[in-house]
Parts: C-alpha cells; sequence; structure tokens
C-alpha cells in the first residue's frame, strides 16, 4: 500500500470527524445529551488523532542523517502509538467522566430529535470514512482474514483509521440507545450510562492500538511469504551452497531492513562471491522493492568468514 493512499484514508477521516465534532456539540448544547457531549469529545479527539498522525507521515519520510543512519521510517509508529495514548487518556477518560457526572447530577433531555437527526447524519459520514478504510485494508490483506491482516499491517496509518472508525460507528449506536431509552422512558440514567459505555469502547479501542504500535515501535518482521522468498533467491543462486534463514525488519510500511547469511561453494572465489551477492541483492530488490537496506554476509563452505 503507497502512502499516497493511506493519506487519502486520513484526510477523509479527518474531514469527515471535524464537521461530525462540531454538530455533535451543537446537538449536545441543545439537549443536554451527555452521550452526545461525550460523541463530541469522541469526534474531537479522532480529528486530533488525524493530525498526529499525519505529522508521522511526514516525518518519517525525512531522510538519514548522523544520528539517524536508517532514516525516521519510525516516526510513523511512535505518533500511532500517541495516538492510542490520546485516545485512551483523553477520549475514554473524558468520556467516562462525563457519564459518571451525569450518573450522579441527572437531567432529563430536552430535544431528542436534534440528537437524531445530528446521529443519523454522523452514522453517514463516519460509515463513509470506515468503508474507505476497509477496502484499503482489503487491497493488502490477499487470503489472510481481516483481522490477521490488521495485525499483519506495518502501516499504522490505516488501520488506526480503521479501528477508531470501528470505535466511532460502535459509540454512535450506544449513544442512539441512551438517547432513545432516555426519551422514551423519561429516565436520563439511560443517557449517562450510555456516555460510560462509549468511554469503555474507546478506551478498549486504544488498548488494541497501543498493543500493535508497540510491535511496531519494537521492530516486526516482514511477511512470512517476502521471508521465505528471499531465502529462496538467496539459495537458488549457482554460486551459494545454503542461505540461512533471512533477518527482517520493518523501518517503515515500506521500508524493511534484511541481514543474510550465505555459505558458498568451494572453490568459489572471491570475486565470484562478490558478484554473487550482487546478483542476490538486484533479484531480491526487483521482487521486494520494500527492502532497501540489504546486508549480506558471506562465509566459505567450512563456516569461516570469507568476505
Amino acid at each position: 500500500m503507497s502512502s499516497s493512499s493511506s493519506g487519502k484514508v486520513v484526510y477523509a477521516a479527518m474531514a469527515a470527524n471535524a464537521g461530525i465534532a462540531a454538530t455533535k456539540f451543537i446537538a449536545g448544547a441543545i439537549t443536554g445529551s451527555s452521550a452526545m457531549i461525550s460523541e463530541a469529545i469522541h469526534s474531537v479527539i479522532d480529528t486530533g488523532n488525524q493530525a498526529l498522525l499525519l505529522l508521522g507521515m511526514h516525518r518519517s519520510h525525512k531522510p538519514p542523517d548522523e544520528v539517524h543512519a536508517f532514516g525516521h521510517g519510525k516516526e510513523l509508529y511512535f505518533w500511532s502509538l500517541i495516538v492510542a495514548i490520546m485516545l485512551f487518556g483523553v477520549g475514554g477518560g473524558m468520556a467516562f467522566y462525563e457519564g459518571i457526572t451525569h450518573l450522579l447530577q441527572p437531567h432529563a433531555l430536552e430535544d431528542a430529535r436534534w440528537a437524531y437527526a445530528v446521529l443519523a447524519i454522523a452514522f453517514v459520514f463516519e460509515a463513509s470514512s470506515f468503508t474507505i478504510a476497509l477496502r484499503e485494508m482489503h487491497r493488502r490483506r490477499g487470503k489472510r482474514t481481516l483481522l490477521a491482516a490488521v495485525h499483519r499491517s506495518k502501516d499504522p496509518a490505516v488501520f488506526t483509521v480503521l479501528f477508531e472508525d470501528s470505535a466511532a460507528l460502535a459509540g454512535l449506536l450506544v449513544a442512539f440507545l441512551g438517547v432513545f431509552l432516555g426519551h422514551r422512558f423519561e429516565n436520563p440514567y439511560f443517557d449517562g450510562a450510555a456516555s460510560v459505555l462509549i468511554g469503555l469502547i474507546l478506551a478498549a479501542v486504544a488498548l488494541v492500538l497501543a498493543y500493535e504500535s508497540r510491535g511496531l515501535l519494537v521492530g516486526e518482521s516482514a511477511a512470512t511469504a517476502v521471508v521465505e522468498s528471499i531465502a529462496s533467491i538467496a539459495g537458488a543462486d549457482q554460486a551459494v551452497a545454503a542461505a540461512s534463514s533471512p533477518l527482517t525488519m520493518h523501518l517503515a510500511p515500506r521500508e524493511v531492513l534484511l541481514n543474510l547469511e550465505v555459505e558458498f561453494r568451494p572453490g568459489v572465489s572471491a570475486e565470484e562471491q562478490l558478484c554473487a551477492i550482487d546478483r542476490i541483492e538486484e533479484r531480491i530488490r526487483e521482487k521486494h522493492p520494500e527492502v532497501t537496506r540489504i546486508f549480506i554476509e558471506a562465509r566459505r563452505a567450512t563456516g569461516a568468514p570469507a568476505a
């Protein structure tokens, strides 16, 4: 998945959430709905989070320097972790606080029609943003299930938006039930309980995002199919007797670091080894352009270092 397609997903989500947040705050002020205020806070946090993702995407393209010899690709992974922290601490925390406050000091809804109208509009925009992110994820997943594709994805910009939009749709459903039940039974506690539940949903999604971001920051290997393909390419060269299992690590969604140890056949000269290394590197980059940095250690058949 290219960075441009990832950017489109983030920009679409950011535009949708900015407009939705404004309408939710207006509806919350008119109706006095705690769930609506919590949803407005949720949309504001999502908008800010998408801005942080865009910042991470921009900074991840900075070229290498003396301090960061492998570039700044992991900036995106860092900012996706910050997004998870914001979603948990600010989004979930404030929604939970708003709900508890409403339960302790309940007040009836004043005009539920505004809440219904805004929730319907918000659902349409959130569903559109969710569909865009889902389509991008489907392009990557291949034969894997969607959950497996998300877990193995190296592009947090897309799966973060996907999770946030999923939480947003679930939150809208909870807010609708809170408003409807509170209005139907004239019981404001339904509204406060809905706000608390929205906070719990945001906290749960934030923990999942933090878990995925942690794996990327620590350093995840390339997909199994890519690793096996690299080993096959190295082992197929006529000068190679054996190739060790490739060691890979994602530096960014489309940047992979590769360390490979190969054992050359007896009688292969140093010059022939260098030519073989060049061939292997060329074939790897041709088939897997995301492997941007390749380090190959050559060994003689005896196991002693050769080059």
